[in-house]
């Protein structure tokens, strides 16, 4: 357990971080109705933490229903988010659904489940958010889910895509948030320790050591443990973007590009081209520039 003054330290970084996603994506407004999903994981629960703190605090009035969805599994504690929910005194949901069966039938032995759980999920709040008038759903995902989801489509489904702090569903009926896109998951897990969240483990899909994410994890885990930061400069990436230095014709007409396409920005011009100098430290992370070097 932290101290208090280092809890309120970490506290008051976590609202300036959320406060900052908040105004750069206007992701709250005056009148929402907040569909706060909570699986009983240290993201949930902070969110729905600091989102309380904000309500209390925000020059604007919005709405917070805190929802779980029970999916079944086995040994699911059912008792322990009504009761902490209570115990805090925000309007809830608990939504009873056995997804848990649904996915192990479904899915083979062996095979990683989370494509058809997070469907099943997402139709099921879909739904409770349309019948409690939430127009606004609030998700628990952090700036390194963000990150991940990047080089898991990079790697593995070959697009230049991560997971946006902002987006309307699919039905066009609901905004999904994500306030915590610009915490770390290293200040969110040392919070929910210092809080003593009433913290309950997926034994679904999270456990599962053959996921694409887990390995992904892992590499930017050895990344910022060799070159601190790495994690936060691919984050302040995504917020810089250069159409004109990728390869999509859809986004930039390299087509129709003429010599009388001079950029307006000196920094998208062609100096982008030329590579940075990497000291042998940072050629060290890549094995093959590091072989090369050695020669």
């Amino acid at each position: 357990m932290q101290s208090s003054q280092t809890l309120q330290r970490l506290e008051k970084w976590l609202l300036r971080k959320v406060g900052k996603a908040i105004a750069d994506y206007n992701l709250i407004e005056a009148g929402d109705t907040l569909l706060v999903c909570v699986s009983g994981g240290k993201d949930s629960h902070t969110l729905l933490h600091l989102l309380r703190l904000l309500q209390q605090r925000a020059p604007v009035t919005f709405k917070l229903i805190a929802m779980n969805l029970d999916q079944k599994q086995p040994g699911f504690p059912a008792d322990a988010l009504p009761d902490y929910f209570r115990k805090i005194g925000v309007d809830y949901r608990i939504i009873e659904a056995d997804t848990y069966s649904v996915v192990k039938e479904k899915i083979p032995v062996g095979k990683t489940t989370c494509s058809l759980c997070s469907r099943l999920r997402r139709g099921i709040i879909y739904r409770v958010a349309k019948e409690l008038g939430a127009n606004k759903i609030a998700l628990g995902h952090h700036r390194d889910d963000m990150v991940h989801t990047l080089f898991l489509n990079l790697f593995f489904g070959g697009k230049l895509k991560a997971m946006p702090p902002k987006l309307v569903t699919d039905d066009g009926a609901h905004i999904v948030i994500r306030p915590l896109a610009c915490c770390a998951e290293s200040d969110i897990a040392r919070y929910a320790r210092g809080m003593g969240f009433p913290i309950i483990p997926c034994n679904l899909c999270g456990s599962q050591d053959n996921l694409q994410r887990q390995k992904i994890r892992a590499m930017m885990q050895e990344w910022d443990s060799r070159f601190p930061g790495r994690t936060e400069s691919v984050f302040t990436a995504l917020q810089n973007i250069v159409p004109s230095h990728l390869a999509d014709n859809t986004l930039f007409d390299f087509k129709g590009l003429t010599l009388a396409d001079t950029p307006e920005d000196e920094a998208a011009g062609d100096t982008l081209f030329d590579a940075p100098e990497l000291s042998l430290t940072d050629v060290s992370a890549f094995p093959l520039l590091a072989h090369m070097e050695r020669r």
